[in-house]
């Protein structure tokens, strides 16, 4: 029975929510500029010791760019499935890097749904840090888009553009 409290002591569930910063990347960009979005949902944490840990999460993230000159946004969101491996640098400092499969829920331009443009899948790498005092847990990533985002072709030519997300969130570590 003690094993199991102590088991259970190592485990968490992390509500979440904040905002992005995103834009696209690549060399077909030139004119993006960042766009301000939300974040939420919650990530599951298991702590290995006191100095390393792991996370997965399931967040509904507000992506796409702004374009300067033409006054228009392509608005992404996304389901994001964020798996990081958190190292404590010090008690409640933590350096953070994983994978993050994301899958394209919606996309429009203005009105206009422009979801057949864009990959249905996206791989990105989060990396970060975040800091916890009294079980709230504010966390800084930039997640680093992998895989190219558009799904059409101009003249046999793809666009080679990626997501880029700096993201911004408070959480509350609830104990299992």
């Amino acid at each position: 029975l003690m094993s199991t409290g102590a088991f259970a002591q190592e485990m968490f569930i992390k509500p979440m929510v904040g905002g992005t910063l995103a834009s696209f990347r690549g060399s077909d960009v030139e004119h993006a500029k960042m766009k301000v979005g939300l974040v939420a949902g919650a990530e599951f944490g298991f702590m290995f010791n006191e100095k390393m840990g792991a996370t997965a999460g399931l967040l509904y993230t507000m992506q796409g760019v702004k374009f300067k000159g033409d006054d228009y946004n392509e608005n992404l969101d996304y389901l994001n499935i964020p798996v990081l491996f958190n190292y404590y640098i010090i008690p409640g400092l933590a350096v953070k890097a994983g994978v993050q499969p994301g899958i394209l829920v919606r996309a429009k331009y203005d009105d206009l749904d422009i979801k057949d443009e864009f990959k249905s899948f996206d791989v990105a790498i989060p990396i970060g840090v975040s800091y916890e005092f009294s079980d709230f847990v504010i966390d800084a990533r930039y997640n680093l888009g992998m895989t190219k985002i558009y799904d059409i072709s101009v003249y046999g030519y793809t666009p080679k553009v990626y997501n880029s997300v700096i993201q911004l969130t408070i959480g509350y570590k609830i104990p299992l």
